[in-house]
């Protein structure tokens, strides 16, 4: 059978965040029994066209999905427990923000078949926090953790932001040496993006404009303390053991997020929720984005395109080249019958002249000089 997985869209919050420009917000408790009752549906509806696939990791995402009920994400695995195959040991993460779980509903997450958590802390530093617009405390995301190795996780991964306003590299230390005093299996370790239509944009789009122009931004930390926050990250992470497999993610030894490496390697996936998307036997899609036509389970493909021979190639270089082993010849001719030179050669050739790019034991990478400027690299891989 084919490996599928599966994206669940939570898009619940108890407080959206300044800088969020996800599809999420507040709710009543209607408004939330009335998503999961179309949820529900479309698991069914979904199902109708994997039959010979196999699922292999479920991500619950949002939003907030830990705000609801453990009972209520039961419900939702029972359901795809029902209509899909679902392997023995798939991978099963659920998005928690502190202040959010408690160890009773740890455990009962345990019980329904999650077995990794990603905390949103972000911030070590409760100003920050506040700033950010997040509800929680750094002393509450210390309970939350601790109640999640005391029910028994043993895969959890730490979310944290870098180039906040008012933030400093010595803020941004203290944040990661305190992470990692945790010793968890995974850091996803992100710079701010300021995003249009969000508290944050009205705010700071102008010292964001300042920055780029170089210029001394007011707010915002400058150019250079953002390269030395990102320097600082990859080289203290390092020194205690972490992998860095992905631009933003690293991870100890046989940690490394599955979903997203599925995701990266373009492994068929399917996202089920308000605006979810999809691909799925090389077609690009997405769930209608407007709540009340959700709620009418209205389940129709949004966007819908099936990915051209080119459009297949920019994908497979674009997301296998995120990852720091890079992506392999042999799947390239695999998926496309040619040598990747017949269609990239000169820009291959060119990016390994310039010492971005290494190839190595039928694999092709960016070097450390590559990874730092790579979405600027990336572009040379378009057709």
């Amino acid at each position: 059978m084919k490996n599928l997985e599966l994206y669940i869209h939570i898009p619940f919050c108890i407080k959206k965040c300044d800088y969020c420009d996800f599809l999420s917000g507040e709710a009543s408790a209607f408004e939330k029994k009335e998503y999961i009752r179309a949820l529900l549906n479309e698991i069914k509806y979904q199902a109708y066209d994997c039959e010979d696939y196999e699922v292999s990791t479920i991500y619950f995402g949002g939003g907030t999905p830990s705000t609801l009920k453990a009972q209520v994400i039961d419900s939702i695995l029972q359901e795809i427990y029902k209509y899909f195959h679902v392997k023995k040991d798939a991978e099963i993460t659920i998005e928690c923000n502190p202040g959010t779980v408690e160890r009773e509903k740890l455990a009962l997450y345990r019980l329904s078949g999650i077995n990794r958590l990603s905390f949103g802390l972000q911030s070590a530093n409760n100003q920050e926090l506040k700033m950010l617009g997040r509800i929680h405390s750094y002393e509450d995301f210390l309970e939350s953790y601790d109640a999640a190795r005391k029910a028994g996780f043993e895969n959890i991964n730490v979310d944290v932001m870098s180039a906040l306003p008012a933030q400093t590299v010595i803020s941004y230390e203290i944040t990661l040496k305190n992470v990692l005093r945790l010793k968890p299996e995974h850091i996803s370790a992100y710079s701010l993006m300021i995003e249009k239509d969000t508290p944050f944009y009205e705010r700071y789009s102008e010292d964001e404009y300042i920055r780029a122009a170089g210029g001394k931004p007011k707010y915002l930390p400058s150019e250079e303390e953002e390269r030395r926050m990102y320097k600082l990250t990859k080289e203290l992470l390092a020194e205690h053991g972490y992998n860095r497999y992905e631009i933003s993610n690293y991870a100890r030894e046989g940690y490394e997020c599955k979903h997203n490496v599925g995701y990266w390697r373009r492994e068929n996936y399917i996202g089920m929720g308000i605006g979810a998307s999809s691909l799925f036997e090389n077609t690009r899609f997405h769930n209608t984005d407007i709540m009340f036509e959700y709620r009418k389970c209205n389940f129709e493909r949004e966007d819908e395109e099936v990915l051209t021979k080119k459009a297949q190639m920019e994908e497979f270089m674009f997301l296998g080249l995120r990852m720091t082993n890079g992506i392999s010849r042999a799947d390239f001719k695999e998926a496309f019958g040619m040598e990747i030179e017949g269609a990239y050669g000169p820009a291959l050739a060119k990016l390994t002249s310039e010492g971005y790019l290494e190839k190595r034991e039928g694999r092709i990478f960016f070097t450390e000089a590559g990874i730092d400027v790579s979405n600027t690299l990336l572009t040379e891989f378009l057709l």
